[in-house]
């Protein structure tokens, strides 16, 4: 592996930043900070403003209000070609008629370094991603996942301060995007240079990031490592976009010591359900009325079975109220195979499916009678309806 190129990585900030075209508003005051050499993923669904908070940060797109700054320097009104900021987008659009070492070398060029300096740091750049043995080949003579990497090495080459990187997976197959993704946050961990990935590809977003800001409707709704994201999410939103996720009803039940939902007799604590922890937050708009019927977000992974008995044909009494306790009947709908998992699909009495997921070694069949039960894991819920 080369010396390490020591970019002068800066800290990223967004404060307050707006952006709109016209009477529609696509970003709304959005606050955001990255340390040196921190990997943040703007995540969310088409349409949110993560690329347009991205293409902010470049400067290809004029901000309405707020600022934004690199290291110490506002660099609101700063044109583009002046941040010292580097770029790899969808379309890596590498220059067809130049070898992979003039493509790396271009920026360089543009900045008057000279030949020896261009030459070294351009063997650095093509060992650090591995393309140092077709510096003389042409971009059509590269797979997609080759292309890619000479984009990044092109963003690199210049030791820019950040590197902003838009959906630089989105145009190649699984297993090649699964490797790659690793690739660049190795060399994004090496080089220590603070890094906004923009995708709308959640698993994605889990594995790269040390942050991930989940956008909704053009603000962040959510900020958090990826383990903060998936495990305590603050809103029904976060929590339905972020994995997957059963919305099962219930009825919400609190108390002084906390707040439990109901779902068919077995209770599952609440996000931010304890004395003091901002249950109305978690319930977005809905009041936290103890009785008040909610949707619960209930992960599959939490949801447990065992074999059973036959499902009555009309719900009976229950009566269990531990935390997570359960006895709720069921019956297979389906079970699939996922490599070192399974994805279960059982139905209940009154027509609610589950999804619930588990070890491969424990299989069931279409049909098979099960008793559905919770972990004890808290779970986001919302106003029903």
């Amino acid at each position: 592996m080369a010396a390490n190129p020591a970019p002068a990585s800066s800290p990223v900030r967004l404060e307050g930043v707006t952006k709109s075209y016209g009477s529609t508003t696509v970003l709304h005051g959005v606050d955001l900070a990255l340390d040196p050499g921190e990997l943040v993923c703007l995540l969310g669904p088409s349409g949110c403003g993560k690329t347009t908070a991205l293409r902010c940060i470049a400067g290809l797109e004029r901000v309405s209000g707020g600022r934004i700054l690199l290291g110490d320097e506002d660099v609101t009104g700063v044109p583009v070609s002046r941040r010292d900021i580097g770029m790899v987008f969808q379309q890596y659009s590498l220059f067809p008629h130049l070898s992979v070492a003039r493509n790396v070398e271009f920026g360089l060029r543009m900045r008057r370094v000279d030949r020896a300096e261009r030459t070294r740091r351009v063997g650095e750049l093509l060992e650090i991603v591995g393309l140092d043995h077709l510096a003389e080949r042409f971009p059509h003579e590269l797979s997609g996942g080759q292309q890619q990497r000479v984009a990044l090495a092109r963003a690199l080459v210049t030791r820019p301060r950040a590197l902003l990187l838009d959906e630089p997976l989105s145009a190649l197959d699984a297993k090649v995007r699964v490797r790659l993704r690793e690739q660049i946050r190795a060399i994004q961990t090496e080089l220590g240079i603070s890094t906004v990935f923009v995708t709308h590809d959640q698993e994605e977003a889990l594995a790269i990031s040390d942050r991930v800001a989940v956008m909704e409707a053009g603000r962040i709704a959510q900020l958090g490592t990826p383990e903060e994201l998936y495990r305590r999410p603050v809103s029904p939103f976060v929590a339905d976009f972020v994995g997957l996720s059963n919305r099962v009803s219930g009825v919400l039940d609190t108390h002084p010591d906390g707040a439990v939902v109901r779902v068919q007799g077995a209770a599952i604590p609440v996000i931010g359900g304890k004395p003091g922890a901002g249950l109305g937050s978690a319930l977005g708009a809905g009041s936290g009325a103890s009785g008040s019927a909610v949707t619960a977000y209930v992960r599959p992974e939490h949801v447990r079975l065992a074999p059973g008995t036959p499902v009555r044909a009309q719900p009976g009494p229950t009566t269990s109220t531990g935390i997570g306790a359960a006895g709720i009947a069921a019956t297979v709908v389906s079970s699939g195979f996922l490599g070192s998992i399974r994805r279960t699909v059982v139905e209940l009495s009154d027509g609610t499916t589950l999804a619930s997921q588990h070890g491969a070694d424990v299989a069931f069949q279409p049909g098979d009678a099960v008793d559905v039960s919770f972990a004890a894991e808290p779970v986001a819920v919302a106003p029903l309806g």
